[in-house]
């Protein structure tokens, strides 16, 4: 299908994608990667009257560690955190998730700002970004300001920024040492949304406790969601293979999924349950070799 007809609109600034967002309101959509958005308004799903393409903008494309944070500028593509070095030694969880996406064409062009922004609990990235307790920035006319990342998904495709906002990095804390990460996903084919995945990140202390831990879900429930309940189960404790299992269980609880074509509810709670002691095998695992 082809798009109803808009106006394509190019600032090379951020203060003029702003005023644009400003002048337009809820008639204006952001364009970043543009992969999740132009399939949406291909099958009128949006029906923006402007595109705002941000691609010009310079500033906004980064990946770097300073002051305790890997930062990640909201327009960077998902084959620059395949390709970076950084990522595959230090963020395993991230190279994880960025090969799952698509594929090459796609992550040459798709943003990982975009990928949030966009609100789909059925996205990678979200899920990630839970595990990895990250912090998103936006930009807006009054300024910038952080959201935490348990606060920015408020519902099905919505999100906690503004009309006039403008989503431009993410944060997240260095990884320490003894730490890994998994994102663990099935899906119906190569490239397809995921019937479920789970994303872990942990870390170690000297003894062999876990110290931090982040579990999120994908595609099993309105938002993406945090599995506090395995959280909890795991943070203290040195890890079994019974803390492991029971981890899974009480991951499968906490997830909300529905029928659909990919899958019954209970199928969805099964992999939710297996995916999660997965993911935290191999995330210590990766701890374990230091990468």
């Amino acid at each position: 299908m082809i798009p109803p007809p808009y106006e394509y609109l190019n600032p090379n600034q951020l203060s003029e994608a702003i005023s644009l967002l400003q002048k337009h309101g809820e008639e204006a959509k952001i364009l970043a990667g543009g992969h999740s958005l132009i399939p949406a308004m291909k099958l009128r799903f949006a029906l923006p009257e402007y595109l705002i393409d941000i691609s010009g903008i310079e500033g906004m494309d980064f990946l770097r560690e300073e002051e305790g944070q890997l930062r990640i500028g909201a327009m960077s593509r998902e084959s620059s955190l395949e390709e970076s070095e950084l990522i595959s030694e230090k963020y395993p969880l991230l190279l994880d998730t960025a090969k799952m996406i698509a594929d090459p064409q796609v992550r040459n062009m798709a943003t990982v700002g975009g990928n949030l922004a966009h609100g789909d609990p059925a996205n990678d990235h979200p899920a990630a970004m839970i595990a990895l307790r990250a912090r998103v920035v936006v930009e807006g006319p009054n300024g910038s300001r952080e959201i935490g990342i348990d606060d920015f998904f408020t519902d099905f495709f919505t999100t906690a920024l503004q009309n006039n906002e403008i989503l431009t990095e993410i944060k997240i804390p260095a990884a320490p040492p003894n730490s890994g990460g998994s994102y663990q996903k099935i899906e119906r084919k190569v490239g397809d949304y995921a019937a479920a995945a789970v994303a872990c990140q942990l870390s170690f202390d000297a003894g062999g406790t876990i110290q931090q831990i982040g579990i999120g879900l994908t595609n099993v429930g309105p938002i993406p969601l945090r599995s506090n309940s395995a959280e909890d189960h795991l943070r203290g404790q040195i890890p079994d293979d019974s803390l492991i299992r029971e981890s899974g269980r009480l991951a499968a609880e906490d997830c909300d999924p529905v029928d659909d074509l990919r899958g019954s509810a209970e199928y969805k709670r099964d992999l939710v349950n297996e995916l999660t002691q997965r993911a935290i095998k191999i995330s210590i695992e990766r701890s374990e070799r230091g990468s």
